[in-house]
C-alpha cells in the first residue's frame, strides 16, 4: 500500500510540468472560435430574414409597371 501511495505522489509530481505547458486559449484558436461564432450568427440572421420575407410575401405576382403601360403594350 505504501508503494502505491508513493508511486501515485511521484506520478503526480512528474506529470505536473506536462499539464502546465498546456495552453487553453491560443490566439489562433480564439480567432477561429470567434469567426465561427460570427458565421453562425450571420447564418441565423439570414435564415430569420428569409423566413420573415417568405411569410410576409404575397403569393400572387404583381406587376409594378402595370400603371405605366398602355392597354396594348403587353400584346404583340
Amino acid at each position: 500500500m505504501r508503494k502505491f501511495v508513493v508511486s501515485a505522489i511521484l506520478l503526480g509530481i512528474l506529470s505536473g510540468p506536462a499539464f502546465a505547458q498546456k495552453k487553453e486559449n491560443e490566439p489562433l484558436e480564439v480567432l477561429e472560435r470567434e469567426k465561427k461564432k460570427q458565421a453562425e450568427a450571420l447564418d441565423q440572421q439570414y435564415k430569420r430574414t428569409m423566413d420573415r420575407t417568405r411569410k410576409e410575401g404575397d403569393p400572387t405576382r404583381t406587376d409594378p409597371w402595370a400603371n405605366m403601360r398602355g392597354s396594348n403594350d403587353g400584346k404583340r
